[in-house]
């Protein structure tokens, strides 16, 4: 989906990406201190986060339904979106564990947070990958079937190591 000629989604992933990482450097902070403000920062910051990242997650679904199956787009789409429902879903496990107590939050949603900021740098370099290697959402003539960037190999071919097809030569065109 897009406003104003640009994807909704890569505009909106940057906010609950932000909030949700400097969640985990603000509990580290509170570790280092003890200062519970540091710990309650944190808190505001995953609900932030959460309510963000399910934004971003409606527009992701919308564009990833527009990607062509059988493409390798689609594949790692899915891993994508898949992945980040489960960085979602942890930080907003972490976030209910802090409810009763948002200024002392334990070990346990600490783990959580640290966990979310891990899968979340996979899952972004396949959002990466998506939009700078395979072009989708991005180029008319987005080249859905292109190796992955850590292959070595040239884009323009297809994942088996084929030629691949443009866009215009009646290949996959990217979502748009």
């Amino acid at each position: 989906m897009k406003f104003m000629g640009h994807n909704v989604h890569p505009m909106l992933i940057v906010f609950p990406l932000g909030l949700l990482t400097t969640s985990l450097a603000f509990d580290v902070i509170h570790l280092i201190t003890d200062e519970a403000l540091w710990a309650e920062i944190a808190y505001w910051l995953i609900a932030g986060g959460v309510v963000g990242g399910l934004l971003a997650g409606l527009f992701g679904l919308l564009d990833w339904m527009k990607i062509p199956s059988e493409t390798r787009a689609k594949q790692i789409g899915s891993v994508h979106g898949l992945g980040n429902v489960v960085v979602t879903a942890l930080f907003a496990a972490s976030w209910f564990l802090r409810m009763d107590e948002p200024t002392a939050p334990g070990i346990v949603p600490i783990v959580l947070s640290v966990a979310g900021v891990l899968l979340a740098l996979v899952t972004g370099w396949l959002g990466g990958e998506l939009v700078n290697r395979l072009g989708l959402a991005v180029h008319d003539g987005a080249h859905l079937n292109s190796p992955s960037s850590l292959s070595g190999r040239p884009a323009h071919e297809n994942a088996d190591g084929r030629q691949a097809r443009r866009a215009e030569d009646g290949g996959a065109r990217g979502a748009s």
